[in-house]
């Protein structure tokens, strides 16, 4: 009888582990800066969608932010979006583990600089918001990365620094801004351009390739308005839906997003590792009166050359992500709606991208047999060659690329070179929901 309430134990135990349980190390920090409450409901549409995804990246800050003009505290909007989430958090939890609680969004909820732009930044002029930054940057026991995401304005994200710079010394500010990486959708203040010019050393993304990849309006009625109680409160778009979400797309826990190196692209785009100098913001920070030259040069990274194509790779996996999640808040059953399979590659259980080396002429085996799907779904294998970030751009064969196991053949001429190959595991379900596992080849 033990023997039998042991295996019914580890089979729920792995139940559970195959379809969402994310390792801590292999989630990503977020700090969200949005001006949520503004004319644009798109912030809402975003801030709908990074909460159904709260259970794969860790949420440390949800800042209220202005842009280019001083607006009333909009802070009491984020926590209306919050504890509309709230009432679907149960239903949730029935469906994947690691969802923040609701006390702990509520709790990471503050106001940001009162006063937009860099006139908001200086002595005597920190909000909770900018505090809470410092605090989040500041934990010793963790030292992942920070990404603060601003879909809203930066000067929150400059009033930290400024404090930080004017009150530590050098050597500790640079232990700080060290943690930190920025990802600014299109630039919507002038105090980016300043934390640019100011803080060099820091990873700066600013993407303005943002539109493009999202779902039409039909798509967003049937898949996501439709489904109660959660789909009444995401509003219907005035101008292009979720322009912030490729933010938080790109720090996304799936196997496929390595969020620090730039080049390697995924669900929230591809960008250059070399910064390029005034990629300048949105054109109404010019028409509000301030002036992002007074900075040059100041440099940022920008897009690759294939812009929002970068998303638009993965844009279908983004919509049936979306569309899945936004069904489990419609029910308890966990049998009742689909869930993620759980991509196993040669052994690793993890998320991470995994290095192999490999000599030029030779091949390696690849093996996701282990891969399984809590739902019992039947799994579809792809094994392909990534090329934009694969620095060899000849042709490489892969045998058996719709197998469990593939085997890849590496050209003679790659030697010194590099090849990135992804494997995409995808339910036969609906909607199918498709993970990754990344394998980068260094070829000698």
């Amino acid at each position: 009888m033990k023997k039998v309430l042991f295996f019914f134990f580890f089979l729920t135990a792995w139940s559970l582990y195959s379809e969402a349980q994310v390792a801590n190390e292999d989630k990503h920090r977020l700090i969200v800066t949005t001006d949520l409450g503004g004319t644009d409901p798109d912030d809402i549409q975003s801030m709908i969608h990074l909460l159904l995804c709260s259970n794969v990246i860790d949420i440390e800050g949800l800042i209220s932010s202005q842009v280019w003009m001083d607006d009333p505290d909009k802070t009491a909007k984020i926590s209306e979006v919050v504890e509309q989430f709230g009432e679907v958090l149960p239903r949730l939890n029935k469906h994947a583990e690691g969802y923040p609680s609701l006390n702990q969004l509520r709790a990471i909820i503050k106001r940001g600089q009162p006063s937009s732009n860099m006139t908001g930044v200086g002595q005597g002029k920190d909000s909770p918001g900018s505090e809470l930054i410092i605090s989040v940057v500041d934990k010793k026991k963790d030292q992942r990365s920070v990404w603060l995401a601003a879909w809203g304005g930066m000067n929150t994200i400059a009033q930290a620094l400024w404090k930080v710079k004017h009150t530590r010394s050098e050597k500790d500010l640079k232990k700080f801004t060290a943690k930190i990486r920025i990802y600014d959708v299109l630039g919507q203040d002038d105090a980016g351009a300043w934390i640019a010019k100011n803080f060099p050393e820091i990873v700066y993304i600013r993407n303005k390739e943002v539109y493009g990849w999202g779902p039409s309006d039909q798509w967003l009625k049937k898949n996501i308005q439709s489904h109660q109680p959660l789909g009444k409160h995401y509003p219907n778009r005035i101008w292009a839906p979720e322009g912030d979400s490729p933010a938080f797309f790109y720090v996304y826990a799936n196997g496929l997003n390595v969020p620090d190196s730039l080049e390697y692209g995924g669900w929230g785009g591809r960008f250059s590792n070399q910064k390029t100098s005034g990629i300048r913001g949105m054109d109404f920070i010019v028409r509000s009166g301030k002036d992002e030259t007074q900075y040059d040069p100041y440099y940022m990274h920008g897009s690759c050359k294939e812009g929002c194509a970068a998303i638009n790779k993965w844009q279908q996996h983004i919509w049936n992500n979306f569309a899945a999640r936004m069904l489990w808040t419609t029910t308890d059953d966990y049998k009742a709606v689909n869930h993620h399979p759980h991509a196993v590659l040669n052994g690793d259980r993890s998320l991470k991208c995994i290095f192999k080396k490999v000599k030029a002429g030779n091949s390696m085996v690849l093996d996701a047999s282990g891969s399984t799907d809590p739902d019992g779904n039947k799994l579809i294998y792809k094994w392909s060659v990534y090329t934009e970030p694969s620095s060899y751009k000849g042709e490489v064969k892969i045998e058996g690329d719709n197998a469990e196991k593939c085997k890849v053949h590496i050209p003679a001429d790659a030697a010194g070179q590099n090849i990135h190959i992804i494997l995409e595991l995808t339910d036969e379900a609906t909607p199918a929901l498709t993970v990754y596992r990344r394998v980068v080849l260094k070829i000698s």
